[in-house]
């Protein structure tokens, strides 16, 4: 009945709200040497907590560059956090940065703001991603849609993640991630017990002389997504 689902779907996003409060944030700023290890962990309990479950098909690619996947909510986050630990730094919208809670978690997490009102933010992105890969070492996880979306077909995809990967030569691996919307829509607002699956596609060098290879890695991504609908009957 939707009035469960809808207050599951309070109910994961308290969990959510609190864990990041009073354990993640806390945690990281004491402890910031294990930051990887506090996210992974935490996430996995959240996702407990929220009655969802993990699976994977493929393997992750642990000297990518870049990740790059579709969106649909928060839950797309946790659950790749949950489930691995490769001390990922995502790329936000800069609004984000600015709340109250999120923002202290992607600052002390030093994640990459993103501020798609202003010309030079592309040029920003570049440098952050060019710091994560040869400072940092830490892999930059995107969203090239560049908002979450509650449709089966992917948005078009941006072209700053082009760029930056030609730009930088970067290695790159998808993620096709199904489920997550049925654990928590955030868009209805409601959530139930399921799967967030992630599949591992191959990763690849860019090559700046291959003119298609953006449009083909969305095809094959949405391919996956098909796929998943039909013989699975799980939308993304």
């Amino acid at each position: 009945m939707k009035i469960f689902a809808t207050i599951r779907f309070y109910w994961g996003a308290f969990v959510i709200s609190f864990n990041t409060a009073v354990f993640m944030i806390p945690a990281l700023m004491l402890f910031g040497k294990y930051k990887s290890t506090i996210v992974h962990h935490i996430n996995r309990l959240t996702l407990f907590m929220m009655g969802g479950r993990l699976a994977q098909e493929g393997t992750m690619d642990t000297t990518a560059d870049m990740y790059v996947m579709n969106h649909q909510g928060i839950v797309d986050i946790i659950g790749l956090e949950a489930l691995q630990n490769n001390h990922l730094r995502w790329v936000a919208k800069k609004e984000l940065f600015e709340t109250p809670w999120f923002g202290n978690l992607l600052r002390h997490g030093e994640m990459i703001s993103l501020d798609r009102q202003n010309k030079a933010g592309l040029i920003k992105l570049i440098k952050d991603v060019k710091e994560s890969k040869e400072v940092l070492h830490r892999p930059v996880a995107i969203f090239p849609e560049g908002t979450r979306t509650n449709t089966q077909p992917l948005l078009p995809f941006k072209p700053g993640t082009k760029i930056i990967a030609e730009k930088l030569g970067l290695r790159i691996q998808p993620i096709v991630i199904t489920g997550s919307k049925w654990v928590l829509n955030e868009h209805i607002r409601t959530a139930h017990s399921g799967t967030v699956k992630y599949t591992f596609l191959p990763s690849f060098n860019v090559d700046s002389n291959d003119k298609e290879w953006f449009d083909t890695l969305r095809e094959n991504m949405q391919k996956v997504i098909d796929d998943e609908f039909s013989n699975n009957h799980c939308s993304r």
